[in-house]
């Protein structure tokens, strides 16, 4: 029994030297599930032209402030500069917080504001889009259903990004490469 405790220190002695593989594998998952995802919500949300990502289609209006525009009789041109400036400020926050990620630049912060991006897009999806109201929208934890929209699918969300924020990019980022040309280095950029 002490050589296979002694075999098992060991062997997990050696995985936990790997830690830093930790970060990177959390950002490969967000690159390879979250980015497309949040992209191509983005995309629906940009206007047409050059300047599409200052004048955004009416759909991310609908999508951001559904019950606001309805009652705006879907017309963005009833609605105040503050949804164009939310609109504007989410439809970028869609794009460029996922790429810091992947990219692994200011990874940390870039982390902590899409768990605050998906707690907004949750609420609204509940509250906004009546999603509350909805059997299964919601869902449970404990239960034998793995697979509702909110608590089950962003808690894993929010679990993937909350360990970027607190071991940061890990290795192959951009931070990292940062850190170490900088007279400051953090104990896991």
């Amino acid at each position: 029994m002490n050589t296979l405790m002694t075999l098992h220190n060991q062997v997990f002695e050696r995985v936990e030297r790997l830690d830093g593989l930790l970060p990177l594998l959390a950002r490969f998952l967000f690159a390879a599930i979250l980015l497309p995802y949040f992209w191509a919500s983005a995309a629906t949300k940009l206007g047409d032209g050059l300047f599409g990502f200052l004048f955004p289609a009416s759909g991310a209006y609908a999508q951001i402030f559904p019950k606001a525009f309805e009652a705006a009789n879907y017309n963005t041109d009833n609605l105040g500069v503050f949804h164009w400036l939310v609109v504007v400020a989410g439809t970028w926050a869609e794009l460029l917080l996922p790429l810091l990620i992947v990219l692994g630049l200011a990874t940390r912060l870039a982390a902590l504001g899409m768990i605050g991006f998906i707690a907004v897009q949750s609420l609204t999806d509940l509250y906004g889009h009546g999603g509350i109201a909805h059997e299964g929208t919601l869902g449970a934890w404990f239960d034998r259903a793995p697979d509702a929209l909110i608590l089950d699918q962003r808690a894993l969300w929010t679990f993937l990004l909350v360990l970027l924020i607190i071991k940061g990019a890990g290795l192959l980022s951009v931070d990292r490469a940062l850190f170490r040309l900088g007279p400051w280095t953090p104990a896991n950029a």
